[in-house]
Formats: C-alpha cells, structure tokens, sequence
C-alpha cells in the first residue's frame, strides 16, 4: 500500500520522525507546520490522508478538521489526529470534529503506520493493496494483475484504476466530476468525457468473460458498479 500523506505538525523533530517512517513504508509524504500550510496544500493537491496535530500555532487542527468536514471536496478525507491531548473528553472531541481515529503521544511509528493502514481501508480501499475479488472477476493492486477464470485481462493504467476503484465502492453511482478526482485526482485537469471514453474501453476489456454486466451507466447520474 502506498499512499499520499500530508503531516501537520508543527514539532520538527516530531514531524520528521513521521515522515521519515512513513516514507519507508511506501508513503509519499507531504508536511505543514500549521492549518495555514496546511490548507495550501491541500488546495493544491488533496492527500489521500491527513495525520493532523491538534496544537498547531494559529488555528487549532480540530478546528481545520471540521472545516475539512464542511467542505464536499474534502469530507471524504480520511484524518487521523496525533496529538499529546490525552483525556477521554479530548478523544471524543477530536472524533466529534471528524476525525476517523485518534492517537496520542508519545507513540510507536509503527502503530501509526497500522492505523493509517486501517484508516484507509474503511475511508479510501482502493488504497489499502488488497486483492479484490467480485464474481470471479480478481484484481490484484500488487501485481496489477486483472484476471478472470484463469484468464489474464488487459487493462491501461487508467482502466486499471478505474475498475479498482468501482470494486472497491459497489452499489454507489459516482459522477463524472467525483470519478475524475477519485482516480485521476482532484489536481488533474482533464474533460469529463475522458470517463466515458474509459468505461466504454473498460467495458470493451471485460467483454471476453462477461463481467462488463458489473458497470453500471445511471443516466444524468454517472457510473458504479452493479450489485445485483
């Protein structure tokens, strides 16, 4: 699994302890010292998760939290709050701003590394490298392998990310707008069409053993994948 991880902490020594190890476990790590930095950079770029310290100088993180929250762009941002605040009151009002897990300091980089693992697998599971399996139809994000009764599918990287997705959120219809973020992501500007043209080359791909049945056109709605 590898993920984009923006760190806000406004520790140095901490914030590079973090970085340094989530950079080892594959992450691509980005960092802020404030709300202020932070909110930069997710304009330009949204983070697949954001590590966010409570006591940050300025704004606090558990006020940038729930402004994440208010925000359709990022309300489905997976946060995970690190922070030195350690009171049972102080867990429920990070969790109550919207953060999806709560870890207090002093902590174990790889206790970390797991929660954010785990962040990731209920928030975002395209992300989270497992094998996905949907009517005999197995994907495989470590070997990018697509197959289908021992038959191997070609994909693009894009069709590849596409069908990941769709697999990973079944029973959902998402736009052409939130598929773009979500697979191309919300930094690449590209035509809405381009999602049209994928689905029909996906659809084209999965032809062979049937499973095109599974793309779901919801018209004036978008795609997903079929359920039923």
């Amino acid at each position: 699994m590898s993920a984009s991880v923006l760190v806000v902490e406004d520790e140095p020594q901490i914030q590079e302890l973090i970085a340094v190890n989530l950079g080892h476990s594959g992450h691509r790590v980005r960092r802020a010292s404030s709300a202020e930095e932070a909110e930069a950079a997710i304009r330009a770029a949204l983070p697949d998760v954001l590590v966010l310290d409570w006591m940050l100088p300025g704004e606090s993180g558990l006020a940038l939290a729930r402004r994440l929250r208010a925000d359709a762009r990022t309300r489905e941002l997976p946060i995970l709050m690190l922070t030195a605040r350690a009171m049972e009151q102080d867990k429920l009002s990070g969790l109550e701003a919207g953060a999806d897990d709560y870890l207090t300091k002093p902590f174990s980089p790889k206790e970390l590394a797991a929660r954010i693992k785990a962040v990731l697998r209920r928030r975002a599971p395209q992300l989270s490298g497992d094998v996905i399996e949907v009517e005999g139809l197995r994907l495989d994000p470590a070997s990018h392998r697509v197959s289908a009764a021992d038959q191997r599918l070609a994909l693009s990287p894009a069709e590849f990310k596409l069908l990941h997705f769709l697999l990973t959120h079944p029973g959902r219809v998402y736009s052409r707008a939130q598929l773009l973020d979500q697979v191309w992501g919300d930094h690449v500007y590209i035509e809405e069409r381009t999602v049209d043209v994928h689905i029909r080359r996906l659809r084209k791909a999965l032809e062979a053993t049937g499973h095109d049945r599974l793309i779901d056109t919801v018209r004036g709605a978008g795609y997903g994948l079929r359920t039923t």
